[in-house]
């Protein structure tokens, strides 16, 4: 039997039954906040949506690697020496080309591929050196990869006619040789250096577009030795991450000490292009500093060190900063457009 002179009888009664005016209180009090639940929990779900697609749009740059757009830009514009860009609409679709969607099929099919090997490498999820995406994004990352390739394939086929068909067929070619699990160049040295010249594409597809002549030979073995040799230092900067996943290169197969020496090689032969075949002595001065740094990173600073994460991202803004001067210089002087002299050889 409850006792009518207990404060717990009481409370109960006043917050329990139902026609006392503290229950009744307590009922519109609820039912006044119960209109603004909607509304608060609507602007959670769209702020949610608002990072989630926040999120996708840093991932989507990642994977077109911002942090390699200005040597892509370098070769881009290397064909058209000083030709006046900035009023052509076509100088500037092809860039756009080269930046985002090339960017986005040749390392957005990398970071596919290697999407467990990329979970051990500190480097990536950052604009200067590649996407870490989740298995979702790399999973939609296909079908997008297509996609944007298919609105410029139109337009540049009413560009340059049927031959752009060979240029997408001689991409297509160089991302299956590169990437495939198998067989794929990647992991078979020296064939991961090698299957760098393909970057050479770009200076077809600048002088179709723009409607410029090709360049001369001696340009083409002088990118094609300018991409092998940016390869093999992105790689040396990737070896201990590649040694844990079992990835084999050039620069895990020989060593960090032999892949900056031959690094260094290819630099000197860079200088001799470039001072024999154009007389260009700031271009060759530049690269031969290059192969003098690279010396001196092999033989008395870091030897067989692995670089910081600190230092490889100055080395890569530093790298940044010399494709920069290039674009300047090769605007300003065209060096690389034609042959000076031949004498030497």
């Amino acid at each position: 039997m409850r006792n009518p002179f207990s404060i717990v009888f009481w409370l109960r009664y006043y917050l329990l039954v139902p026609g006392n005016d503290f229950c009744t209180l307590q009922k519109q009090g609820v039912a006044n906040l119960q209109p603004g639940l909607p509304a608060l929990n609507a602007d959670r779900v769209a702020l949610k949506e608002k990072s989630a697609r926040a999120s996708e749009l840093i991932f989507l740059l990642q994977v077109s690697r911002p942090g390699l757009w200005s040597t892509t830009a370098m070769f881009y514009l290397m064909p058209l020496g000083h030709a006046d860009f900035l009023h052509s609409r076509t100088v500037w679709l092809g860039l756009l080309y080269v930046l985002f969607p090339l960017g986005f099929l040749l390392y957005g099919v990398n970071d596919i591929v290697d999407a467990e090997a990329d979970r051990l490498n500190p480097r990536k999820g950052t604009f200067l050196f590649g996407s870490l995406g989740a298995a979702d994004q790399l999973a939609a990352l296909r079908w997008k990869i297509g996609a944007i390739q298919v609105p410029f394939l139109v337009v540049f086929f009413a560009l340059t006619g049927p031959r752009i068909l060979f240029w997408f067929a001689a991409l297509l070619l160089a991302v299956v040789l590169y990437n495939a699990p198998r067989f794929g160049w990647k992991s078979h040295p020296p064939f991961d250096v090698l299957i760098q010249a393909s970057y050479l594409l770009v200076f077809v597809l600048s002088s179709w577009l723009n409607q410029v002549p090709q360049l001369p030979w001696q340009t083409f073995v002088f990118g094609a030795m300018f991409a092998m040799h940016s390869h093999i230092f992105g790689e040396v900067m990737d070896i201990e991450p590649d040694r844990l996943s079992g990835r084999r290169t050039t620069a895990t197969l020989i060593g960090p000490m032999p892949s900056k020496l031959l690094i260094a090689a290819f630099l000197c032969v860079e200088t001799a292009l470039v001072y024999v075949f154009y007389g260009d002595l700031v271009i060759a001065g530049f690269l031969g500093f290059g192969a003098a740094w690279f010396l001196l990173d092999a033989m008395l600073i870091w030897k067989n060190r692995s670089y910081s994460p600190i230092e490889m991202r100055l080395f890569m803004w530093g790298w940044n900063a010399a494709s920069l001067l290039g674009m300047y210089w090769n605007w300003a002087h065209g060096s690389l457009t034609q042959v000076r002299h031949a004498s030497g050889l």
